[in-house]
């Protein structure tokens, strides 16, 4: 079974370029047809079809770092160090700086996309499955459809305006992105299918049938699968980026009412994220074996902290090219101190701290890079087991009480949003505050930078309320029509595909 479901997926990488272009690192040679007789046509083949498709999620180009990393590079989260020039594009906000890597496993265009054919071709083959049951045909189609509803949401909210913040004034070319939901398996195929964008609310319209069948047909097998409840959490988010506010707070409800995460608090927080697996975790991107591991030069600990581990600060980790800004450090009251003897040693030193518990997740790094002893995110600290290769949360149930009193705002609900604005600082260490009108929506924005900063919310959040990105390190500014908010589409995507349309100013 392993040697025909390799024959498929060769096929698929050699000829599954599924806009009309095939990218220039997968010169292959591709086979124009399969004579295997329906090779996805047993459970030991679509089961590992499917941990493909989870696989993909891996990435540089997705969760093994841009979707954080590069994502909050783009905001005003953070600033470069330099150590190893990375990043620096993206936090200067420059044009082609964005989410437009040029090969396979840095461009989340070609990536995700090869991982929703792989999706689509396993629905289409589940008909000719032989000896599944139903559970195991249930299980198949709803996790099929929760993770291409994942990496469609990831690609719209980053190749095209969100809903509720649209830019329109002489804007003819944006739309949506390409919506397919029937695999390919030859090259030929693909480049006859030549689709243009569908617009935002048809892509949002599809994601929105996808999690909703995956919540109909899945139980739980554990947070690095899809399950009903984290579809109901990833519905939420969903919801909450459409403008649909009823939705965001239903499917927010759902979620925390599940038995899937935990929400903590306290000490507990900090806690949480030096477990192996946080307890937080709804869905989780998960690194099993230290092979998997993205490496020291683009993992996400590598890019936000230059410490191995936190029990030696001597010892040589990543780059630690992102780190907090001045904003971020005011946050949590974080600033250098000495607490022992001889200042050499990085030991030797660590941070302020104000009563906000997340502060606990920032700390001095080491100098070994030479750039200076910085204050680091430690966010993701080999806490698998091995370095690199953090297990990465992309949906935390405390996420849910902040998506419900903002939506619970915006629904005219101010005494249910303040009040799940409350219970969620207490659980933080924070005071209750008495906030009405727009100071109550800018303290629960206020809330989701804090809580979700160097995991990538902060520059959709900006952009889904129209926003201008402000930074002082470095000096940016730059405006919601700005056509720098969106990146460019693949350009060799472009050229092969008559019908699709480039963003502006590319």
């Amino acid at each position: 079974m392993k040697f025909i479901n390799k024959a498929v997926l060769s096929i698929v990488l050699a000829g599954s370029c599924l806009l009309g272009s095939c990218d220039s690192a997968l010169q292959v040679d591709p086979r124009q047809s399969i004579d295997a007789n329906g090779a996805l046509n047993t459970p030991d083949a679509v089961d590992a079809a499917l941990n493909s498709v989870y696989s993909r999620l891996r990435s540089a180009a997705n969760y093994g770092r841009n979707l954080f990393a590069l994502s909050d590079a783009l905001a005003d989260v953070g600033q470069t160090t330099s150590n190893s020039g990375r990043l620096i594009g993206e936090n200067n906000n420059q044009p082609n700086a964005h989410f437009n890597g040029t090969i396979q496993n840095t461009n989340i265009w070609l990536n995700s996309y090869f991982a929703i054919n792989e999706a689509n071709l396993i629905l289409d083959a589940l008909g000719t499955v032989q000896g599944a049951s139903a559970a195991q045909l249930a299980r198949w189609e709803g996790e099929s459809k929760f993770l291409r509803a994942l990496y469609y949401f990831d690609l719209i909210k980053i190749y095209s305006y969100i809903p509720t913040a649209i830019y329109q004034p002489g804007v003819t070319d944006e739309g949506g992105i390409p919506l397919v939901t029937e695999g390919v398996i030859t090259s030929q195929a693909a480049f006859n299918r030549q689709t243009p964008r569908a617009t935002i609310n048809a892509v949002y319209d599809q994601i929105y049938s996808d999690l909703e069948d995956a919540k109909r047909l899945l139980t739980s097998r554990g947070v690095q699968y899809g399950s009903s409840a984290a579809a109901s959490a990833l519905l939420s988010r969903v919801a909450l980026y459409r403008g649909d506010w009823a939705k965001a707070v239903s499917e927010s409800t759902l979620a925390l009412d599940s038995s899937v995460g935990v929400v903590l608090e306290g000490d507990a927080y900090v806690s949480g994220w030096r477990a192996p697996v946080n307890p937080e975790s709804m869905f989780e991107v998960r690194f099993a074996l230290a092979e998997e591991a993205i490496g020291v030069n683009e993992s996400l600990q590598s890019s936000f902290t230059a410490l191995l581990n936190l029990s030696n600060k001597n010892a040589q980790g990543g780059w630690g090219d992102f780190i907090p800004n001045a904003t971020v450090r005011d946050f949590f009251g974080l600033s250098q101190i000495q607490i022992g003897e001889p200042a050499s040693d990085n030991n030797n030193w660590d941070v302020t701290r104000n009563d906000d518990v997340r502060a606990g997740l920032y700390t001095t790094g080491n100098n070994v890079r030479g750039a200076g002893r910085q204050i680091e995110c430690t966010k993701f600290m080999s806490k698998s087991g091995f370095a690199y290769g953090d297990n990465v949360p992309v949906i935390r149930k405390s996420e849910m009480h902040l998506n419900r009193a903002e939506a619970n705002y915006q629904l005219g609900n101010a005494g249910a949003a303040l009040a799940e604005l409350n219970a969620f600082k207490g659980l933080r260490g924070l005071e209750e505050v008495d906030l009405a009108g727009e100071a109550l929506l800018e303290e629960i924005l206020l809330e989701r930078f804090k809580e979700f900063a160097f995991e990538g919310q902060r520059f959709f959040d900006l952009k889904r309320y129209g926003r201008p990105i402000v930074k002082t390190t470095p000096s940016v500014r730059v405006e919601f029509d700005d056509f720098r908010i969106l990146p460019p589409l693949p350009q060799r995507e472009v050229d092969g595909n008559t019908n699709l349309n480039q963003n502006r100013g590319y």
